[in-house]
């Protein structure tokens, strides 16, 4: 072979080597070290419980089956609503798409299914959420269904026979959908709104994603590890300004193109090593922009100045390139790159074989890091009002976040990823008033989990307080979502007196409240909303936890060790002339507080 063929097939090799926008950092096969270390990741993974049964994976693909029936039925529903003959309107189809965890192979027991319900054009998305809700409702297996029409991507949830569900919808300009359609021809998207597209996009990016990763073994020990960790370090939820599912999986699925030959435990370390050094917003790619037919707005921070200020641009691969991370803050964003820093540093240990793969996945410690926190309190009558109230304050959150990032001394507004449901059994109107503020009662508050909205506990707490049947009869049920913000206050410089210092929440907190209050759906005689500020002390033990108490005992059997840089909630103060004390080394303690004690309605 002459020298020039040998040149052409080398420049061929690294050609068919390069998996997305760059050449592969290395190509090396890993050692036997890192591939004991992968067994060992694996080992913890199914410790975790991240791994379904063989008997919960065949529910699923039965769960799937009867949705699958259920939007045809939906579609010949709506098509003879249009007058359309019989025929026409069984031919007229409907699917079911999965996307998500789910599709890509990285689901755990408990984990929802993100699914596509696909049909044809004579079907509106209202009749979505009016015909096809209406059927859901009906359906003995379906709990706790709510929808979120106005949302960005609107969507339909519920537990179908206990199998958590998020359902989309999308529209396509054709007259069926046939059983074998597929999604990945770019013209499906002509004449299709842009809502749609969005809801298109889910299952489309699912499938590129799992086309550009050249490991998918690898790539799905590495994303499920990842997902844990976020998920226990508090910052998995695209709702509240951190990652989502999507977000996650193409950074994991970068650093296997990067890496294409690496095995799962080598990923892992890189992808917290490149990330915490990422130049954002430098954007994250799986392939080339591309275009497309249609006139439609594709990523581009050069012609979009809303594009130009995503603090974190993870682009999406399938067309039209979107970016999943458009909810990310300053203050999401520098917690994110926190914990990339402190995860990098583990896992070197780890892959020296010093540190264990368990300790990666420490809980965060949000309900001790702070010393003030805000709670946002929604409350309604019932528990179907309550899904649907607390999902709509849930997604507006982060609005209150970008506008507490402009606060005075407020450094980051921290919020925490999961709402915390519970249910209220009132006997007087000052009990009502009370848990509509965040307060709990005792013996008669009872924390809710997911998909168990609608447990009823009266029963219990007639046996336990010995109530009468009259008492019974005149108890209010008030169904309430905490929802609460960290807040990390600059501390006073030393030498600037005694003075007290406000944080004023004011204008953030009333702007929430005008934005949530509009709701169209909102019944002002039902459904409440409060903010508050409150201090670590004053947070339930549920939630702060054994540390919280460790803690106290500490203080109070020896207060002269406390730290001055961090001092304990109780030498806070909320105003007046002692606001800043000494502690027991004779060193100022900087405080800081809230001016917003509460903000109601």
């Amino acid at each position: 072979m002459s020298q020039p063929q040998q040149q052409q097939q080398q420049q061929q090799q690294q050609k068919q080597q390069q998996w997305g926008v760059t050449a592969p950092i290395s190509v090396a096969q890993p050692t036997k070290e890192q591939l004991e270390l992968t067994k060992d990741l694996l080992k913890t993974l199914h410790d975790h419980g991240l791994f379904e049964s063989e008997q919960e994976a065949q529910k699923r693909v039965v769960v799937l089956g009867k949705l699958n029936k259920l939007v045809k039925e939906f579609v010949y529903k709506v098509s003879k609503m249009k007058g359309f003959p019989d025929s026409l309107s069984r031919e007229a189809g409907g699917k079911i798409f999965t996307f998500g965890s789910y599709r890509l192979g990285v689901h755990g027991a408990g984990a929802d299914i993100d699914t596509l319900c696909v049909v044809p054009k004579h079907v509106e998305r209202e009749h979505f959420f009016t015909v096809m809700y209406d059927m859901l409702k009906e359906r003995p297996e379906v709990t706790e269904l709510t929808s979120i029409q106005d949302a960005y991507v609107p969507v339909i949830n519920m537990y179908f026979s206990g199998i958590p569900i998020d359902l989309l919808c999308a529209r396509l300009a054709i007259a069926r959908v046939p059983d074998d359609l597929e999604l990945a021809d770019n013209n499906l998207l002509k004449n299709v709104d842009e809502r749609c597209i969005r809801s298109l996009n889910g299952s489309r990016v699912t499938d590129e994603i799992l086309r550009l990763v050249p490991n998918i073994d690898a790539f799905r020990t590495a994303l499920r590890t990842i997902k844990l960790w976020a998920k226990r370090r508090n910052i998995y939820s695209n709702v509240m300004g951190f990652l989502g599912g999507v977000a996650w999986a193409m950074l994991v699925a970068r650093i296997c193109q990067l890496y294409p030959n690496a095995c799962a435990a080598s990923i892992v370390d890189r992808f917290f090593r490149i990330l915490y050094q990422w130049k954002w917003p430098q954007p994250v790619l799986l392939k080339p922009i591309e275009d497309g037919p249609l006139q439609v707005r594709v990523w581009n921070p050069k012609l979009y100045p809303a594009d130009k200020s995503h603090r974190m641009p993870i682009i999406t691969p399938a067309y039209p390139s979107m970016c999943s991370t458009h909810n990310v803050t300053d203050s999401t964003r520098t917690i994110m790159i926190k914990e990339f820093k402190r995860a990098s540093e583990m896992v070197e240990q780890i892959m020296c074989g010093k540190g264990k793969w368990v300790d990666l996945f420490e809980n965060s410690n949000f309900f001790q890091a702070y010393k003030h926190y805000l709670q946002i309190v929604a409350s309604s009558d019932s528990s179907e009002a309550q899904l649907k109230w607390s999902g709509l304050v849930e997604s507006k959150l982060r609005q209150m976040i970008i506008k507490l990032e402009y606060v005075e001394m407020l450094i980051l507004a921290h919020p925490y990823t999961k709402g915390v449901d519970k249910v209220h059994y009132c006997l007087t109107e000052q009990e009502e008033k009370d848990v509509l503020k965040g307060v709990e009662l005792p013996d008669r508050s009872f924390t809710l989990s997911e998909g168990n909205m609608d447990v009823n506990y009266l029963d219990q707490i007639k046996e336990k307080l010995e109530l009468t049947e009259e008492q019974v009869k005149d108890i209010k049920t008030i169904y309430t979502t905490w929802f609460f913000i960290g807040l990390y206050v600059e501390p006073k410089p030393a030498g600037t007196g005694n003075g007290t210092r406000r944080l004023d929440l004011v204008y953030p907190t009333q702007e929430f409240l005008k934005l949530v209050r509009n709701w169209d759906k909102l019944e002002e005689d039902t459904m409440s909303i409060n903010i508050r500020t409150i201090k670590s002390s004053m947070l339930p033990k549920e939630l702060a936890g054994e540390r919280k108490g460790k803690q106290e005992k500490r203080e109070r059997e020896s207060p002269a060790q406390s730290n001055g840089n961090t001092p304990s909630a109780k030498k806070l103060r909320t105003g007046g002339p002692d606001e800043n004390k000494t502690n027991g080394n004779g060193q100022e303690t900087p405080t800081a507080t809230p001016l917003a004690g509460e903000v109601k309605e």
